[in-house]
């Protein structure tokens, strides 16, 4: 049995009160899922600046009303230091989400992304410290390894941010490094590389690449890649993201805390294969593509490859990922084909 099975069995047997910022957004909704139905108590905090209220209703319809009554919500932001401050009262474990992603939107609004990615991230920690609250997991990301050559990504050797969101996530990993050790608070970052998943946005300009496709070719449009398609990504489904963060925020292993993780499978696919994955995941699910995919130029801040070593949190957080490329892809596909609401959003 893995370390995440044993927390799975065990969590419902000690509830506890956890934090989720960001609930109502991609990653936020699928650990508030997950939680709930392990019996959980949860507080959610978000001011839907991108995250939907569709997507807690499909949690609701997802869990027992017995389950939906430990969730409390919070329409907040994290640049308030009293909405953090009261969304963090009573809080066992925080597991803080709540960021504007994206490096296009950091190069467009550079000013916006450093408020809600350092200020707000600044304004959590504060609250969370002051709280007591056990431990502070955050979402850290893959971009931090910034201009770094090597392959594949080892948790110590980063090089300098290709753009502001690269950057604002750094100061979050110095931030929660100052805190760890003035303090004595205990933070883990989980470096994400390429998450993906059910609830995750297909619609707007700064949409990740996954939905993107996927709505484009529901609708029957052209898929856009970017560069000549040979540019690799370590793309994680989400669920091994939802492991993570449990065993991030749950663990008592003194070495494992104060640390960051890189939070992938291991692996590399490039643009191309992952056009041919969804086209063929689709196909599966009765819906065909036959439109091949339109090449425009490289996106500025990108990097070519990239692709992690999850060594360091298989030994210390006992991090098992079970979701590869292909079945995540699969299990993916049906969720949009399946989820009316949003998928008939996509398809007009």
């Amino acid at each position: 049995m893995t370390r995440y099975e044993q927390l799975l069995q065990q969590l419902p047997q000690s509830p506890k009160v956890w934090l989720v910022t960001g609930v109502a957004g991609f990653i936020g909704s699928n650990l508030l899922e997950t939680l709930l139905k392990l019996d959980q108590q949860v507080i959610g905090l978000d001011n839907f600046a991108t995250g939907y209220q569709h997507n807690l209703d499909e949690v609701q319809g997802l869990v027992t009303p017995e389950q939906w009554a430990r969730f409390r919500f919070i329409e907040g932001d994290i640049r308030n230091l009293e909405d953090c401050r009261a969304a963090c009262e009573g809080v066992d474990y925080v597991l803080h989400q709540a960021a504007l992603g994206s490096v296009p939107r950091s190069i467009d609004d550079p000013i916006t992304t450093n408020a809600a990615n350092i200020d707000g991230f600044l304004n959590m920690l504060v609250a969370a410290r002051d709280a007591k609250v056990e431990s502070f997991t955050y979402a850290a990301s893959s971009s931090t390894y910034g201009d770094h050559p090597a392959l594949p990504k080892v948790e110590d050797q980063i090089g300098k941010p290709l753009s502001p969101y690269a950057v604002t996530k750094y100061v979050n990993e110095l931030y929660a490094d100052v805190f760890a050790r003035t303090y004595g608070f205990n933070c883990i970052g989980l470096r994400y590389f390429n998450v993906f998943g059910k609830r995750q946005d297909p619609n707007g300009a700064y949409a990740a690449v996954i939905p993107k496709w996927t709505a484009a070719m529901i609708k029957g449009e052209p898929v856009f890649i970017n560069g000549d398609g040979e540019t690799s990504r370590d793309f994680c489904y989400i669920d091994n993201a939802v492991q993570a963060n449990l065993l991030a925020a749950t663990t008592t292993d003194e070495n494992a805390r104060n640390q960051v993780y890189n939070v992938a499978v291991g692996d590399r696919t490039t643009l191309n294969e992952l056009f041919e994955a969804i086209r063929a995941a689709l196909k599966e699910n009765g819906v065909e593509y036959d439109v091949e995919p339109v090449y425009r130029d490289f996106r500025a801040g990108d990097v070519r490859h990239s692709q992690a070593d999850v060594g360091k949190g298989k030994m210390l957080l006992g991090y098992a990922p079970q979701w590869k490329i292909k079945n995540g892809v699969a299990s993916a596909m049906v969720w949009y084909l399946k989820s009316s609401d949003i998928v008939q959003n996509m398809v007009k």
